[in-house]
């Protein structure tokens, strides 16, 4: 069985996201479930995603609807409380180094198939009125910001909570200027091919309550959301950056 929370896994928060699922595989074992004693971190997402063996892991919304929607099953959604979504949803905040946008703006993006990074982007820019111009694939929203912050990009398109992240643990970034937010949609959902969603859900609920209040802060997480398949499915696929 293969657990894994790939997301929003800093260095920094490896104690808490640690607990986190210690408290969600304890649920797991006292249900009857065998869970890993130890979150994979040494195999990559997509592999974990795609495995027959997947217990529990979270994905982004675009690779969950264009590619992993009928591989997969989708039972729960973590509530971070960000400013202006509603519970288990979040935005994109855009950002540059001086609050302008020029004409045609070089763009950093984590990922060609990541909602927050390209497809938020995408959606904000068709509604702007603004024509995007060369796209630079950095590999991550942490390499994006620094592409902007150095001058490499003029604008990019951060997940709200790895922004939230960004400004805690990496302050030099802080320097960005946010000159909007996107329109809110689904959070970054939790995914299962080899474990029964009520029972995940369950154990999910249960952590929450285990979770320790500091850990609960570190991770900035309020909450467990229960967000349909539907939702995820109804927001466009973005073209290839």
């Amino acid at each position: 069985m293969i657990a894994s929370l790939p997301m929003y896994d800093r260095p920094e928060l490896r104690a808490e996201t640690d607990a986190y699922w210690a408290a969600i595989r304890d649920g797991l074992q006292e249900a009857g479930v065998e869970a890993p004693v130890a979150l994979d971190r040494e195999t990559d997402a997509w592999s974990q995603w795609t495995a027959p063996d997947l217990l529990f892991s979270q994905t982004c919304g675009l690779p969950f609807r264009s590619r992993l929607h009928d591989k997969v099953t989708l039972f729960a959604t973590p509530d971070f409380g960000l400013p202006g979504c509603g519970p288990g949803e979040y935005n994109s905040v855009i950002v540059t180094r001086d609050g302008s946008v020029p004409d045609r703006p070089r763009v950093a993006l984590n990922d060609a198939i990541s909602q927050s990074g390209w497809g938020a982007l995408w959606s904000w820019a068709e509604g702007s009125g603004i024509e995007l111009g060369p796209r630079t694939l950095t590999g991550g929203h942490a390499a994006s910001a620094r592409a902007v912050l150095t001058g490499a990009a003029d604008i990019a398109a951060l997940d709200a909570q790895t922004w939230r992240q960004l400004q805690r643990f990496e302050p030099d970034l802080a320097s960005l200027q946010e000159i909007d937010r996107t329109a809110p949609t689904p959070g970054l959902p939790y995914i299962t091919s080899a474990g029964d969603p009520a029972t995940l859900r369950a154990a999910l609920h249960g952590a929450i309550d285990r979770l320790s209040p500091d850990a609960m802060r570190a991770l900035d997480l309020v909450g467990i959301a229960e967000i349909p398949k539907e939702a995820y499915m109804a927001l466009p696929i973005p073209p290839e950056p």
